[in-house]
């Protein structure tokens, strides 16, 4: 019975889960993991809670216990990152984060002790890297992306650096944070775990910023450093031929991830499912001036996605790029001794989401699931909440409009945007 009961709990955990588009597809795997995470008692509480940030007030509501109470259960998930909290005028809000990026990663991203972290990445290796669907789900089912590389900047610097916009910049990320935070990679320590790890940095690389880094900070999940130190530790990942792939937002990215294409999810995805493109490109690719090129195959050697192929050509050795499954990163221009490569705009057109709000609607909307945002029927939404998600749809292209009021058949949407266009 006692089965039955556990099951229920996390089988509602899980549903509440894939309430956002970054869900996660149930499977025996995922409840295991779910298990390690969260007490029975603690995934039936979490099960309850809503969508959008809530205060303990509101959880003691939803949970038909005093606040005191609702506060220290709060307090303990949000000590083991499993909930943010964010601290505003006095106020404590919280909010349970999407599974990645989110509390599953933040689990691996220190040294822990009080939960079985070789166990853990034996159940994230079984999840991710064999079972697949929680990746496919991730990276490929919104035509919306999670995440996006960015441009190593070294490279533009002789050159076209005019061409690049400051969100394009890990730099200009770094330099305009509130708060950052570095922390242990987590998909070189899952992997570590299973022996299977690589020789680039596993401490102190993983960025995160803004609300997410202070909250990670606060619990010891981040060490908190300034712009000055987190851009040292930017030019140790160029100099290990990492690819910085982050948040797929224009404003308050909130993590940046140095990776290799070995260990990490996404380039591990770039890797297997490269022509489905599991993360935004840079909008640059890189250019052969074959006069010039000495065949050293050092660009085929640093590229972390396998696009690069040394191929005999009239009897000279010259790298062959797939330009379909590049990333544009630049580590091969970064690499050439010669500077035959160089990054040239693609002239592609990409369109990066405003904020992370505007990026959760996209993808929403793409799955048939916004309605997920705007009825939460744990807690009403309150005005400010609402009027954000409205502000994001008023500036979707019309298309994306349409596709909002087909899934919302809202009087009051339709007439927000008919009045919009005038």
């Amino acid at each position: 019975m006692s089965h039955i009961s556990s099951k229920s709990s996390y089988k509602l955990l899980e549903e509440r889960l894939n309430r956002l588009p970054q869900g996660a597809p149930a499977s025996e795997t995922l409840y295991k993991i779910l298990a390690i995470l969260f007490s029975e008692k603690e995934a039936a509480l979490v099960a309850q809670l809503p969508i959008k940030p809530f205060t303990a007030r509101k959880a003691a509501a939803i949970w038909h216990m005093s606040e005191a109470e609702a506060a220290k259960i709060l307090n303990g998930l949000a000590s083991r990152c499993i909930l943010l909290d964010y601290q505003n005028k006095g106020k404590t809000s919280y909010m349970l984060p999407p599974p990645m990026a989110g509390f599953l990663e933040f689990s691996m991203m220190r040294t822990r002790h009080d939960i079985d972290q070789h166990l853990l990445a034996e159940l994230f290796y079984q999840y991710m890297n064999v079972e697949e669907d929680f990746i496919k789900e991730l990276f490929f089912s919104t035509e919306t992306r999670l995440g996006r590389v960015f441009v190593n900047e070294s490279v533009l610097e002789a050159g076209n650096a005019v061409h690049i916009l400051n969100f394009e910049r890990a730099s200009h990320i770094i330099r305009t944070a509130k708060h950052i935070g570095v922390s242990m990679c987590y998909c070189r320590h899952k992997m570590e775990h299973m022996g299977k790890s690589c020789d680039a940095p596993i401490d102190d690389i993983c960025m995160s910023f803004g609300n997410v880094a202070d909250s990670l900070i606060r619990h010891q999940h981040a060490r908190r450093v300034d712009a000055s130190e987190c851009l040292e530790l930017l030019h140790k990942a160029y100099d290990y031929n990492l690819v910085q792939c982050g948040e797929n937002v224009r404003n308050h990215v909130s993590f940046i991830c140095n990776c290799c294409g070995c260990c990490c999810e996404a380039l591990v995805a770039a890797r297997k499912f490269g022509s489905l493109h599991p993360v935004e490109t840079t909008g640059f690719l890189p250019a052969l001036n074959a006069d010039a090129c000495i065949g050293c195959g050092k660009c085929e050697k640093v590229c972390q996605v396998d696009v690069i192929e040394m191929q005999e050509t009239a009897g000279k050795k010259l790298p062959v790029i797939d330009e379909d499954l590049c990333l544009g990163c630049g580590l091969c221009a970064r690499s050439c001794p010669t500077k035959s490569l160089s990054l040239k705009k693609t002239g592609k057109k990409i369109i990066t989401p405003v904020n992370s709000i505007h990026r959760v609607v996209l993808m929403a909307i793409e799955k048939g699931m916004l309605q997920e945002l705007i009825f939460d029927n744990k807690a009403l939404y309150s005005h400010r909440a609402m009027a954000a998600i409205l502000s994001a749809i008023l500036k979707l292209p019309n298309s994306k409009k349409n596709q909002a009021r087909q899934q919302m058949k809202s009087v009051y949407l339709d007439k927000l945007i008919e009045r919009d266009k005038m």
